[in-house]
């Protein structure tokens, strides 16, 4: 399994089909480490083979840009709008995830995505879980799709 490089086909994935927004692709952390600023998170949890939480990391400026470029409309705040947009971008690179684990025979599912909204917050748990998260940069600034998982024995 090579995890990053799936997180990379799969926001690529959709960021090109469903945005038509190019993005510049930085290296995978495995483990600690590539936070980026975050003022909105969507995650949405993963049972089946695998278990875990993946999680789409936005400054404000970078979560307006997706959200206009997915809404095809100018956003200047963070409202439910940018909610659901960021909780869809999720979801839909889960989605494309779901299908690379497929390749590796792990079958998942999914959750409904949820979006929190904050200056200061971190998101943790998942004791014993690895993580790999890889930074993506639009013209607005960087955001981060991290995975942490477990893969079920």
């Amino acid at each position: 399994m090579n995890i990053g490089q799936d997180i990379i086909g799969a926001t690529t994935d959709v960021f090109s089909t469903m945005l038509m927004m190019d993005l510049v692709v930085g290296d995978p952390v495995d483990g600690a480490g590539g936070e980026v600023e975050s003022n909105i998170t969507a995650m949405l949890g993963l049972g089946g083979d695998i278990r875990g939480m993946l999680a789409v990391h936005c400054p404000a400026a970078v979560a307006m840009a997706i959200t206009g470029g997915f809404l095809g409309m100018d956003v200047d705040e963070l409202n439910e709008d940018v909610k659901d947009a960021i909780g869809e971008i999720a979801n839909m690179v889960a989605g494309n995830l779901k299908i690379a684990f497929a390749g590796y025979d792990l079958k998942i599912e999914l959750a409904i995505p949820t979006s929190i909204i904050g200056k200061s917050y971190r998101v943790g748990g998942m004791l014993g879980a690895r993580r790999v998260a890889v930074p993506f940069t639009l013209e607005q600034g960087t955001f981060l799709v991290e995975l942490k998982y477990i893969v079920n024995s």
